[in-house]
């Protein structure tokens, strides 16, 4: 009797995922090359601690835009011990900034980003990651869906890096849970509650910077670019995407390292809550582990739905896995890569309550 209540479950969770969840297997929208009706002054802001193998190609990109109005963009080197400053050379229009120290009560990227935003005059800022590089018609594409329809932040899911094995198997994954977590037709609904960004492209206007009060209402944040989301969101619009002229060039050579990535938030995500770790982790089972035990143990119409189910979560994958350029076939492993990433969550959850915490380029955030 619970087998067969599991099966039905697991298939009307299945039914709704694929037709009620604002479609975010969808893997849309993408913004075009578009040229903007007005051109703002911009300043770029690239926080960046210990990024000397991917500075000078991130740095390069962001001055090479083909961008008709006045930009600038300006580096906070957040206390580097690798040289990265140096390493991102100088132009007219690139600004470094030494990094102060930072406070306890600030996570490290957001007192880098403060200290930038500090220094910067612009009326829009564009905020992004040192290890992503930008096709020159990136930040007019980017401006151009702040004003036309208009909205305050506009985000982006730049191409992440997907060349190693750990990185084929798993990164477009985090893509598609990333999707089914905030479905983005959800995010750029104004009367949707649903709020995210991407942190590697997030273009703000700087009035509705000051309006949340600033980058300080969040500085506690590891999640940071979804926090901000949330904050700009509640008194205005936002727009999240995916970005077909940016890409991410930090790779992530083995599994270990995109467990690493996983595990260093997942727990914050999950409000440091032990129940909501429980309640997360049993409706995943149920949602991509219980399909397939009923396809091997099952019988009758409990094959039947198991197997609908199963059908519904590979197709919903496909075009994620187009995306990236990986064959179909790996829909079907995706309960084995779901497991995974189960796994790097329950991780997450041991580090914090074993005393360990989140670190991040040697910095460690407590437990």
């Amino acid at each position: 009797m619970v087998m067969s209540s599991i099966a039905v479950l697991s298939l009307l969770i299945w039914l709704y995922l694929f037709f009620g969840h604002g479609k975010f297997w969808k893997s849309a929208p993408e913004l075009p090359p578009a040229a903007p009706p007005e051109f703002p002054d911009v300043d770029i802001l690239v926080p960046a601690r210990d990024e000397a193998e991917t500075i000078r190609p991130a740095i390069a990109s962001l001055l090479a835009q083909d961008y008709a109005g006045k930009y600038r963009v300006i580096l906070i080197d957040d206390n580097s011990a690798d040289g990265t400053a140096a390493l991102a050379g100088s132009a007219p229009n690139l600004l470094v900034v030494r990094g102060q120290p930072k406070p306890a009560e600030w996570s490290g990227k957001l007192w880098a980003l403060s200290q930038g935003v500090a220094a910067s005059r612009a009326p829009v800022l564009f905020m992004t990651d040192a290890d992503i590089v930008h096709d020159p018609r990136h930040l007019s594409a980017l401006v151009a869906r702040l004003l036309q329809p208009r909205v305050d932040l506009v985000s982006e899911m730049v191409r992440l890096h997907c060349a190693s094995l750990a990185e084929r198997a798993l990164v477009p994954a985090f893509v598609y849970f990333f999707q089914m977590l905030y479905p983005f037709a959800r995010v750029n609904d104004p009367l949707s509650r649903v709020a995210a960004a991407a942190g590697g492209t997030v273009l703000i206007r700087r009035e509705a910077l000051e309006r949340i009060g600033g980058i300080g209402t969040i500085k506690h944040a590891l999640i940071d670019d979804v926090a901000l989301a949330k904050a700009v969101k509640s008194s205005g619009c936002i727009y999240l995407g995916h970005s077909g002229l940016a890409a991410s060039i930090r790779s992530y050579p083995d599994f270990a390292d995109i467990w690493r990535m996983i595990s260093r938030t997942a727990f914050t995500q999950l409000r440091h809550s032990a129940l909501i770790v429980a309640l997360t982790l049993a409706g995943l089972a149920l949602v991509w582990l219980a399909p397939v035990i009923e396809i091997l143990v099952g019988r009758d119409w409990r094959f039947a739905f198991a197997l609908t189910a199963f059908a519904l979560a590979a197709m919903s994958y496909m075009p994620t896995l187009a995306r990236y350029g990986r064959s179909k076939f790996w829909a079907l492993a995706l309960p084995l890569i779901a497991l995974f990433y189960m796994s790097a969550t329950l991780g997450s959850a041991l580090n914090h309550w074993f005393g360990r915490g989140a670190s991040w380029k040697s910095r460690a955030y407590g437990p």
